[in-house]
């Protein structure tokens, strides 16, 4: 009783909302159907949210597997850079004189969980060739060519951890979005329905028992009617009976019933 939505009280709200819709067969009929409608897009959005709990759960695990590795794949590519550079000099210069066309790039996509559009990120190589494979050739070429497919592993694992966490967020919010749907049928919706139909229901039986009750008296009065008539008649008869005037007799049976038809061949009944 002490709920409230909007600031006005959920009692007076259904209350008002209930009086508003005639207790009548047709408008039953109608909320019955709209109780069906509702029941069971309750039961899919369940599926829907159920089936999207299982997917974050999923991502949830890989970002934390992708976290675990990454921190070993980043100290094994700085170590190796160091290594290089150890080797073969500061060769950074050169790198970035050189041509920067990308040699790999990141394509983004869409997946489908259960309804719901889910970006994904993709590596993929441009076909771009090296013009800096020179390096490394006074010393280092070897740490230098490690360094390199470190730090490809490396790339590819930061763009999976994105594609994840992308994921995983937009998940998150269309997971909130259908627990909401969810709750609301079960908790507003599927309720306010069926206390409509209840209040109809009552109204109806209400009107059922008012109709019977009207029967019911409209019978007695009739009968009390015929009742009256009927000693009106004898108290006549009676005051005739006494002063001796001839009293008139009327006989309801059937007349024909008095003939036989094997008295007289003329007669055909």
């Amino acid at each position: 009783q002490t709920a409230s939505i909007y600031g006005t009280p959920l009692a007076t709200k259904n209350t008002a909302t209930m009086s508003e819709v005639p207790p009548t067969r047709m408008n039953q009929q109608i909320f019955k159907v709209k109780k069906k409608a509702a029941e069971g897009g309750y039961k899919l959005l369940k599926k829907k949210a159920d089936a999207l709990k299982v997917k974050f759960r999923d991502y949830a695990k890989a970002i934390a597997e992708t976290k675990a590795n990454m921190s070993s794949d980043a100290a094994s590519a700085f170590f190796s850079l160091t290594q290089a550079e150890y080797a073969a000099g500061n060769f950074k210069n050169k790198v970035a004189e050189g041509p920067m066309t990308a040699r790999i790039r990141v394509g983004a996509g869409v997946d489908n969980v259960a309804g719901v559009k889910i970006p994904v990120f993709t590596l993929y190589e441009t076909g771009v060739t090296l013009d800096n494979q020179s390096l490394g050739l006074v010393g280092g070429g070897k740490k230098i060519q490690n360094v390199r497919e470190k730090f490809t592993g490396f790339i590819e694992m930061l763009i999976k951890l994105a594609s994840l966490q992308t994921s995983f967020v937009t998940l998150d919010e269309a997971l909130k979005v259908t627990n909401r749907r969810v709750n609301a049928l079960e908790n507003v919706t599927i309720p306010k329905i069926q206390g409509v139909l209840d209040y109809i229901s009552r109204e109806l039986d209400e009107l059922e028992r008012e109709d019977f009750t009207r029967l019911k008296l409209v019978q007695g009065k009739k009968e009390a009617e015929i009742e009256e008539e009927q000693k009106r008649k004898d108290a006549e008869k009676m005051a005739a009976i006494k002063s001796g005037r001839k009293v008139e007799t009327t006989n309801d049976a059937d007349i024909t019933a008095q003939f036989d038809a094997q008295d007289d061949e003329d007669v055909v009944f």
